[in-house]
């Protein structure tokens, strides 16, 4: 939280007007961040890709935070009306001194989509193999790290003692990072996961997510007041996602790989192709855009025994979720 208000004073300066109608036909353009670009993000591509908000009357353009932090700070800034961000944030903010609050409306992912890589194939991989190695991770506090964390416990890992998590390389850096072999292993999210096999010889291990199970892990979030006043806004475009969610649990790779080639450019379609296959086969996308209240305990939980929070900071699922847009979605 410390770290918020540095970055809310910067989105301050850059907030430009709230959600403004555009062009003829009454479409609304919001103001949107997505934490990173990533494949793993495939739904909201689709739907975008698809239409579907502009069915709804929604336009927006993409930028990259590169962080849930700095999504999270441009949000209550004003620098932003909708991100995609971890769910630990609305508790960040619950717990923290902002007066303006936060709230999760839809769901994207059901679980963690990063895969354990190696620089190269490990036959019958097994985890005791991570014991007293270096493995690159993402920022401390954020989903990567907290379900990272909770796969080595799971397997008697202990994350302080029996390895090494490298947590300050950014994101854009990360790749580059693991390749000049800085690690002896990494957590990597899709397209990177394909390119780095596929060009670099190296080999996705496992999936995070399904060594820890279905907690929801990146989510639509808006501030109260947004929420609030722009009601419409917030139906459409979580009806928006529900309608991609559903698409892609039947396409083809070859089709989805159509829809998401536009995102990505330079990505080869084979590669986007396995990536999307890759994640399908793992559940990491949700099915429908609700959050359940389990989840969000499950959530606080490894917050909890990650040290990121006391159980006295433990939120109600009504201080977290707004449920009514999901439940209501076509």
């Amino acid at each position: 939280m410390k770290h918020f208000k540095s970055l809310c004073a910067c989105a301050a300066l850059a907030a430009g007007l709230l959600a403004t109608p555009v062009g003829a036909q009454d479409v609304t353009k919001i103001k949107f961040m997505e934490v990173i670009h990533s494949l793993f993000y495939s739904p909201l591509y689709i739907a975008k890709g698809l239409g579907y908000f502009e069915q709804e009357k929604i336009t927006f353009d993409l930028v990259a935070a590169q962080g849930s932090d700095k999504a999270t700070a441009a949000l209550l800034g004003g620098a932003a009306d909708i991100v995609l961000v971890g769910p630990e944030t609305t508790v960040y903010v619950e717990n923290g001194k902002s007066p303006e609050k936060i709230r999760i409306f839809a769901g994207l992912t059901a679980t963690d989509g990063s895969f354990l890589m190696a620089p190269a194939p490990i036959e019958g991989f097994d985890w005791s193999q991570v014991k007293g190695k270096k493995i690159l991770g993402w920022r401390e506090g954020s989903s990567p790290a907290l379900f990272l964390r909770a796969a080595l416990k799971s397997h008697g890992i202990d994350p302080d003692t029996d390895v090494e998590i490298v947590t300050n390389v950014a994101p854009p850096a990360r790749g580059g990072a693991f390749m000049a072999k800085t690690a002896d292993f990494g957590t990597f999210f899709e397209p990177d996961v394909s390119v780095m096999e596929a060009t670099q010889g190296f080999a996705p291990l496992v999936n995070i997510g399904a060594e820890v199970g279905q907690i929801d892990y990146t989510v639509f979030v808006a501030t109260q007041s947004f929420i609030a006043e722009n009601p419409e806004i917030v139906q459409g475009f979580t009806n928006a996602i529900a309608r991609a969610e559903s698409w892609i649990a039947t396409a083809s790779p070859a089709e989805a790989a159509g829809v998401l080639a536009p995102f990505f450019p330079g990505v080869d379609a084979a590669i986007l192709e396995t990536s999307f296959e890759r994640q399908r086969a793992a559940g990491v996308w949700k099915t429908s855009p609700v959050i359940a209240p389990e989840a969000m305990t499950a959530l606080q939980d490894m917050l909890i025994e990650g040290g990121l929070m006391t159980a006295e900071q433990r939120q109600p699922y009504e201080n977290l979720v707004v449920p009514d847009f999901a439940a209501q979605a076509k």
